[in-house]
């Protein structure tokens, strides 16, 4: 009698599967080629917006609905801004963080944020720049550059810079310590309720470098980056989608060949 030969039948199940997980692969590589073209045309206008010329700074009666509405803060961020106000000096935090200078390489330091008390009402904090940790452990030197510093005094300033959303902690970022003068997030809402200050802006200025100022502290390091690495997750579905047709292909084989 002749052997008899494997059917196509038992195929179905394994075909069926692998249909669906091909399915399911491509999707998600197209879904991750969408997110890239919505991803380099948010780069393309926030590039764009940064280079626009400073308007003003969302008004006090503005924030509560900012506040409340964490995406339409997000729309804003990296808007060019202007303000004036006093620095309130006495209220100033240094936010531990790393800044690049030149060809000095990443440095360990602290961003200074000043609270601006604006002429139309409110307290914004405004980032004016970032000093190195050993400007700060040294007590003398420290000293020195507090009494030096351009904005002492309660005279008016304007100052134009980028808006900032508030900072997130992660998982990983040490609680602040505000008895020791240690601050890890850049959030506002946090600062205000330590310090005792109402009326705060929900967002931060990063203030422009300004050429005819030198010394400490040194502005104008914002970094616009945004994560793109949406084509490398879209190449990695398709490829994924290409070794499972080949999986099935050659059980398939193997299968009817008995």
């Amino acid at each position: 009698m002749a052997e008899a030969r494997p059917s196509w039948r038992g195929l179905f199940w394994p075909g069926l599967f692998t249909l669906l997980g091909l399915i399911l692969l491509v999707s998600l590589g197209m879904w991750q080629l969408q997110r890239l073209a919505w991803k380099e045309d948010l780069i393309a206008r926030i590039e764009s917006r940064t280079h626009a010329e400073p308007v003003a700074a969302p008004a006090q009666g503005e924030w509560a609905a900012l506040a409340g509405e964490p995406a339409a803060l997000k729309a804003l961020e990296y808007s060019p801004v202007r303000v004036s106000g006093i620095y309130l000096r006495d209220r100033e935090v240094l936010v531990h963080g790393n800044a690049t200078l030149g060809r000095g390489g990443v440095r360990m330091g602290y961003f200074v944020l000043t609270p601006l008390a604006m002429d139309g009402g409110g307290i914004v904090f405004v980032n004016r720049g970032f000093i190195p940790m050993e400007l700060r452990q040294d007590a003398d030197a420290y000293a020195a550059w507090r009494r030096g510093d351009s904005v002492a005094g309660n005279e008016t300033v304007r100052v134009a810079g980028l808006l900032r959303a508030p900072e997130r902690r992660g998982w990983f970022v040490p609680s602040d310590a505000p008895e020791k003068g240690d601050w890890f997030v850049r959030d506002p809402a946090v600062f205000a309720a330590s310090l005792g200050l109402e009326r705060v802006a929900p967002f931060t200025i990063d203030t422009f470098r300004d050429s005819t100022r030198e010394g400490w502290p040194v502005a104008g390091l914002t970094v616009v980056r945004f994560p793109n690495n949406h084509l490398d997750y879209a190449f990695t579905w398709f490829g994924l989608a290409i070794v499972l047709v080949v999986v099935f292909v050659l059980f398939a084989r193997r299968r009817l060949r008995g």
